[in-house]
């Protein structure tokens, strides 16, 4: 692998091919090349685990937006609609099909 360092002379950047810039030139199995594709995999994955969360903000954005007459629902792109009602059709279908008890019902069960 190619790499590139920076001023302190940490891997900044590596490439399968040449580069120009990567001037340098290490064994794909070299422990700094491991640790460096670990740490971008590790922030990879940190960035992923908050997607899901971030949708749910976004959807609950843009319902408040279009409830306060901000925007329209219709103002939004037709991919973009089809994919809110997607999603809002499948939190529906799974609360429903969710048949919870009440205490009423049976005791100690939710």
């Amino acid at each position: 692998m190619y790499v590139k360092r920076d001023a302190e002379g940490h891997l900044e950047a590596v490439s399968k091919v040449v580069v120009e810039g990567f001037d340098e030139q290490l064994d794909d199995d070299s422990q700094e090349i491991k640790a460096f594709l670990e740490q971008q995999q590790s922030g990879r994955d940190a960035l992923a685990a908050t997607d899901t969360e971030l949708v749910r903000v976004l959807e609950d954005l843009i319902d408040l937006l279009v409830d306060k007459d901000v925007i329209h629902f219709t103002d939004l792109p037709a991919p973009a609609q089809r994919k809110l009602l997607q999603r809002r059709d499948t939190r529906v279908s799974m609360r429903e099909g969710l048949r919870l008890l009440d205490d009423e019902n049976e005791p100690g069960l939710l």
